[in-house]
């Protein structure tokens, strides 16, 4: 029953990946393009977690943590330099 749930989840998040995709490569601004790399981190996170649930290892846990710390620092990179132009004043 867990197997049938895992392979459905990671259907519709690899789905949600190519939608956030196709936002990335033809987002009309900026600020749409930074939304959806910010979300394809999030899907990719979940991906990782569906399959360290599928594989039965804590080692995916961990690099889901160290993907969203990277990702929210990013973001947050990203946001700035649209905001200022200059990520370090």
């Amino acid at each position: 029953m867990i197997g049938i749930a895992l392979i459905i989840a990671l259907g519709c998040v690899g789905l949600a990946m190519l939608l956030n995709l196709y936002r990335l490569l033809k987002g009309p601004n900026s600020s749409d393009r930074i939304l959806a790399l910010d979300t394809m981190v999030i899907n990719a996170i979940a991906l990782i977690i569906l399959f360290g649930i599928y594989e039965t290892s804590t080692t995916y846990f961990e690099a889901a943590l160290l993907l969203a710390m990277v990702g929210f620092v990013g973001t947050v990179a990203y946001c700035k330099f649209l905001l200022r132009g200059d990520i370090v004043e």
